[in-house]
């Protein structure tokens, strides 16, 4: 099914590896023109190459390396895609997840490290991107978050407490910036990312796995379609997201997950 996004301009932050990476490439697969983000200048441009070789006929993707928690890296971030393609309208917000601690060993210093990082890259990405999206008849967020906003997960009160507040700023924005910006986000469970399959690999080399595959399916035993997600499962979701044929929908929190959750909503 042709999205219809072919032509349009993207930016996705955290973008050089995982879901962000996952997202970048379904929505140059689908002809948009993407700029990639990341920290990691060899990573990122890495990924951009990646994501290069399945880009549909005349789509470009470029990288910019910026910092999330870095006010002044995100302006020009946000203006990258403007000078590059004339415009900006999908934007999609992505962040590496917090330390995995439990509440009380957890210190004020990362508390505020993991609400800037988290929360306050959104708010600042969403600022400056907000006249560009309402342009040239409207445009699209997509933040990626977690489950954890739904569903509160051992050992992780950063991702639990503070993911809440992008929820928040989400459906906020759902309403403030209508109709011309619609806003959605998408709570994803368990993906084989790298970040999955390093730990993975970590516990078959200490012998707590017996092969690769038997972590996987460890880690997938809770989760009812049997198996961890694709990155572009995720991907093809933001992008079909991003894209008029979801036009109706806005202020949405999508549980991407295969049915790993344990709440009701």
């Amino acid at each position: 099914m042709d999205l219809g996004l072919a032509g349009d301009a993207a930016l996705v932050t955290a973008s050089s590896s995982g879901l962000g990476k996952a997202s970048a490439r379904a929505l140059a697969a689908e002809g948009a023109n993407v700029v990639l983000n990341g920290r990691d200048e060899d990573r990122l441009a890495a990924a951009v190459a990646d994501v290069r070789a399945d880009v549909a006929a005349d789509a470009t993707v470029v990288g910019h390396a910026a910092d999330l928690t870095d006010p002044d890296a995100i302006e020009s971030l946000v203006r990258r895609p403007v000078e590059e393609f004339g415009g900006l309208d999908h934007l999609v917000t992505s962040a590496g997840g917090p330390p995995a601690k439990p509440f009380l060993e957890t210190t004020d210093e990362e508390w505020y490290e993991a609400f800037d990082l988290l929360v306050m890259s959104v708010v600042r990405a969403v600022r400056a991107a907000e006249p560009h999206l309402r342009a040239d008849g409207g445009g699209t967020i997509v933040t990626i978050t977690s489950r954890s906003v739904k569903e509160a997960l051992d050992d992780l009160v950063l991702s639990n407490a503070v993911r809440m507040g992008v929820i928040g700023l989400e459906k906020t924005l759902s309403k403030e910036l209508a109709p011309e910006v619609r806003a959605n986000a998408v709570l994803p469970g368990t993906h084989e990312t790298p970040r999955v399959a390093a730990v993975v690999e970590d516990g078959v080399e200490r012998g707590k796995y017996d092969s690769y595959e038997d972590g996987l399916d460890e880690l997938a035993g809770g989760i009812p379609a049997g198996r961890l997600g694709d990155p572009m499962e995720l991907g093809r979701t933001v992008a079909y997201l991003s894209s008029p044929k979801s036009d109706y929908i806005s202020g949405a929190a999508l549980s991407i997950d295969g049915g790993e959750g344990a709440s009701n909503l």
